[in-house]
């Protein structure tokens, strides 16, 4: 199957996504946030949590990407041990919250994923709960290209706790959504896995899905139940705004938790969707900042672990997004940092000065390794090329503006950087002035070596009014 250009963004966001959509949502769960209310990474809840600070939604997601990293197949014996594994690495952790069903099945388990299963077949009452759902994320990515191997990880995962007809069903229909999603930047996947299935279950989410895009959440307000979970997400994606640019990410994340009921969860489910269809570039960075949770992990590492998982465990030819430096071999990494015209608190420069010089924050616009910097390092996805390489190109060029006007707020002295320091940096410092009301050709003079790719320029500086926002 055909990857389109700027998979590799939209993988990176799947996991992102998940993380993003959890943290936001964890702070109201349980509540039902009105229309006057502020929705933020705040953190609290009924678990206290930090703020960006994931739940076990996405701590149960990372326990299977941390396996598909490797490369390893989740149908297999061992890929399925491996992710039994880091579930009950993380259960042994003692979690602030945990999915009944998926209490119980982790309280008794004994060492593998087949005894795991069986323990879960054993549960009895209700079993659809929304739990495995929530961690499908790493599924869709691990099998971009195989649809049946797809399906049926997403089957065997799934039932490592849940053992319900349904929850299978919506762990493979979003899990080939994402898949897909990654594949060609639509949620095309969604409605695509019906055709694929036909029959009665096509049939029953085929009505799911028109009742969640037509109807009010209160239609399908028990969340916790997966089906509901599934609407809900649905919902919020295709009733939120910005519908056709990377702003629709976080309309449809604040959406879904205004839905109310499992905030966290729904937005987790949303947002790994969100995430495959746009980009990793396409989360703020004010939450990427934020988010943080077990094992460990911060958004750096989400991002690490969603592009192994696209590529089978393997980094591309720099050695990213796991070698500690990397090597930008023939190319003027050197080049000496210079002021901004417009504020002398943020300095101009190539990949090298990242590692050295009296900055209190970086503002990295190339891939960097997973070397620590400062900590306040800020990566950002910009292709060195035009709006064609960069679909979300006016959302991450003011995000990155906004973020270093906030750092300078905060009294921070700012390094901005890419490889060379010709194209991207000179792009970024010109929409920094713009924000502050400058003359973006003054970065011009300010960097006689930049010579910024014509169309990235024309998007920064404000002469391309199609990408003005």
């Amino acid at each position: 199957m055909t990857r389109q250009s700027g998979w590799a963004d939209r993988a990176a966001g799947v996991l992102l996504g998940t993380a993003a959509g959890d943290a936001l949502g964890a702070g109201y769960e349980f509540s039902y946030p009105g229309p006057d209310l502020p929705i933020g990474m705040i953190g609290g809840g009924p678990f206290d949590w930090a703020p960006g600070e994931w739940t076990d939604d996405t701590a149960m997601t990372l326990a299977v990407a941390r396996v598909t990293a490797t490369g390893a197949d989740l149908t297999s014996t061992a890929g399925l041990d491996a992710v039994a594994a880091g579930f009950g690495e993380w259960f042994d952790s003692h979690p602030k919250d945990i999915g009944n069903q998926t209490r119980q099945v982790l309280g008794a388990r004994d060492g593998n994923a087949a005894a795991m299963t069986r323990t879960a077949q054993q549960v009895t009452g209700r079993k659809g709960g929304n739990g495995s759902l929530m961690r499908t994320a790493a599924v869709g990515l691990a099998y971009l290209d195989d649809g049946p191997g797809c399906g049926r990880a997403a089957q065997l995962v799934g039932a490592l706790t849940h053992d319900d007809e349904r929850a299978v069903q919506a762990c493979q229909l979003w899990s080939h959504a994402i898949a897909q999603a990654v594949r060609t930047g639509t949620f095309s996947g969604v409605r695509g896995y019906l055709d694929l299935v036909g029959g009665q279950v096509a049939d029953f989410w085929a009505r799911r899905l028109d009742e969640a895009q037509s109807a009010d959440p209160q239609s399908f307000s028990k969340n916790g139940w997966v089906v509901h979970a599934l609407q809900t997400a649905w919902w919020a994606i295709t009733n939120a705004g910005e519908q056709g640019n990377a702003r629709h990410l976080g309309a449809a994340l604040e959406l879904a938790v205004r839905a109310g009921g499992d905030t966290d969860t729904t937005a987790a489910i949303a947002g790994a969707l969100l995430g495959a269809r746009w980009g990793a570039s396409a989360v703020p960075a004010a939450w990427r900042r934020l988010l943080h949770g077990w094992p460990g992990m911060s958004a750096r590492d989400l991002v690490r672990l969603g592009l192994l998982t696209a590529r089978a465990g393997r980094d591309d030819q720099l050695g990213w997004p796991s070698a500690p430096r990397l090597s930008y071999e023939g190319c003027d990494t050197g080049r000496e940092p210079v002021r901004h015209p417009h504020d002398d608190g943020v300095w101009l420069g190539g990949y090298d000065a990242a590692f050295g010089g009296d900055f209190d924050a970086v503002v990295s616009l190339c891939r960097m390794g997973a070397e620590p910097l400062v900590a306040d390092h800020i990566e950002f996805w910009l292709v060195d090329d035009g709006w064609a390489a960069n679909p979300n190109l006016s959302f991450v060029l003011n995000d990155a503006a906004r973020t270093i006007r906030e750092l300078r707020a905060r009294g921070r002295t700012v390094l901005v950087h890419s490889v060379e320091g010709r194209s991207r940096t000179p792009s970024v410092a010109a929409r920094y002035s713009r924000h502050l009301g400058g003359d973006p050709r003054d970065v011009l003079a300010a960097m006689p070596w930049a010579d910024p790719n014509p169309q990235l320029w024309s998007v920064a500086s404000g002469l391309d009014r199609r990408y003005a926002d």
